[in-house]
């Protein structure tokens, strides 16, 4: 494929953006960036101006071409010159000679905020950050397209590499049944020790020798591989935030609020995440969801892979796919289509580009609010507790769900992101869902202004 040619590229063209946020992902992007045509990085923000310096240095920047700089109008000086630009403050960005913003703060309300100044001063925007995306993201995207601008997920991160892998198949007539990601960490299960690791905890599994084979009826089975493994997560919030990004863009929904997340090897895919009528766990309607890769210590990863399970309408055509090695259920019905890896930003150059030259995003229709994560109580909550997120976004004595969008007001569930950060107004009992009235939402919160502005939108 010419991709030059099918993004418009011209001979010659860099386009420039600013990244915020220095993390995993951006020092990866800061990185590909310097090695590629089409793309440069000039200036990035961080709270931790290290940080940035760092990922300059490691893509090969020398230490003199790296200015720290406070204000827009030194970043501004700095970049004629062809200088590298280090900032600490996301707002000096505004008004600087860029055409794309990549938001990777990984935080809600920043990541908010850093985008509609972003659009206001008529930059692309590309969000990393999907905590920001499945709450706000359908607003940001109105707002960019009224202005002419492009709102976009990045290639790099599992929910754009889904969109992709799903309009590939319907585009080429596949009948899609299920769709969605590995978890972000294996399970390793090491036979001769009788033990489970992943992300670095290691949990004794006796018992996992015995369901190492799929077996029998699908949820039995994986009722007892999860009996075999109950001390490790099987999903995560951002795995639902991920998610509710792809179902605001693609309509898919989860079968189940807290999904399936069966622990499976990768050539169980088909079998156990497709139709009960077929022998699976889902129910009739295409369905978004998650699997936690088990495999040996000598098997391929599938950590943070992306994958749909498509039917198997032509019992020729599949006999040969899986002679070739596509993983087929074991009743021929349907098979795994997949992408093991994300490559976080030495990937996400392609999307942003796309972005700046031919104005596309990774949605292939208009985001819309189809699916909200949500926070229920597996605790009494007290009035005035502040909701502060712990490791893997993780909420005290709160469960994620993936509910269907309702606007965030009154009695409705809160949004999982707005509820971060925020206090309690008053006790909430065990069992409960989260509502918008349970909330102290902040004063001035971009966000939740934001989340207004979509609800007004889509649900009048």
């Amino acid at each position: 494929m010419n991709l030059a040619g099918l993004l418009r590229l011209e001979p010659g063209k860099r386009y420039r953006a600013a990244l915020v946020g220095a993390g995993e992902f951006g020092r990866s992007f800061v990185f590909q960036a310097t090695r590629n045509a089409f793309l440069d990085v000039p200036v990035v923000c961080d709270r931790e101006p290290e940080r940035v310096i760092a990922a300059f240095r490691a893509a090969g920047v020398p230490a003199g071409d790296i200015v720290r700089c406070e204000a827009a109008s030194d970043a501004k000086r700095a970049l004629e010159r062809g200088a590298r630009v280090v900032l600490e403050d996301p707002a000096a960005i505004a008004g600087l000679p860029l055409d794309i913003l990549v938001e990777a703060t990984g935080d809600p309300e920043s990541a908010a905020a850093n985008a509609v100044r972003a659009l206001d001063h008529g930059l692309h925007v590309a969000m990393v950050s999907k905590e920001a995306d499945c709450t706000v993201g359908p607003a940001l995207a109105r707002r960019a397209a009224a202005r002419g601008l492009v709102y976009t997920a990045v290639d790099g991160d599992q929910p754009s590499l889904l969109m992709s892998l799903l309009a590939w198949a319907r585009l080429v007539g596949l009948d899609v049944v299920a769709a969605g990601k590995s978890c972000e960490y294996d399970f390793v299960f090491d036979a001769r020790r009788g033990v489970v690791s992943s992300h670095g905890a290691e949990v004794p599994a006796p018992g996992l020798a015995d369901c190492w084979r799929l077996d029998g009826a699908a949820e039995a089975f994986v009722a007892a591989r999860a009996a075999a493994v109950p001390a490790l997560p099987r999903q995560t919030v951002p795995d639902l935030a991920e998610l509710t990004v792809v179902a605001n863009a693609t309509g898919l929904k989860p079968d189940v609020p807290g999904l399936h997340a069966p622990i499976l090897r990768t050539i169980e895919v088909p079998s156990v995440l497709c139709p009960k009528a077929d022998g699976g766990l889902l129910g009739p309607q295409p369905a978004l969801d998650v699997f936690c890769c088990l495999r040996a210590p000598d098997e391929l990863s599938f950590a943070g892979g992306v994958f749909v399970v498509v039917r198997c309408a032509d019992e020729a055509s599949w006999s040969v796919l899986r002679a070739k090695g596509h993983p087929v259920a074991r009743n021929g019905r349907h098979a795994l289509l997949y992408n093991p890896q994300h490559l976080l930003g030495v990937e996400a150059v392609l999307s942003v580009v796309a972005a700046c030259a031919a104005k596309v995003s990774s949605s292939e229709r208009e985001l819309r609010p189809v699916c909200d994560v949500c926070a229920q109580a597996t605790a009494p909550l007290r009035a005035g507790t502040r909701l502060e997120l712990g490791e893997r976004h993780t909420l005290a004595n709160v469960a994620p769900l993936m509910l269907d969008a309702r606007p965030a007001s009154g009695a409705n569930p809160v949004p999982y992101y707005l509820a971060a950060g925020a206090t309690l107004a008053r006790d909430v009992a065990a069992g409960a869902m989260l509502t918008c009235d349970d909330i102290v939402a902040p004063p001035g919160a971009v966000a939740w202004q934001l989340r207004r502005e979509q609800d007004r939108a889509f649900f009048g």
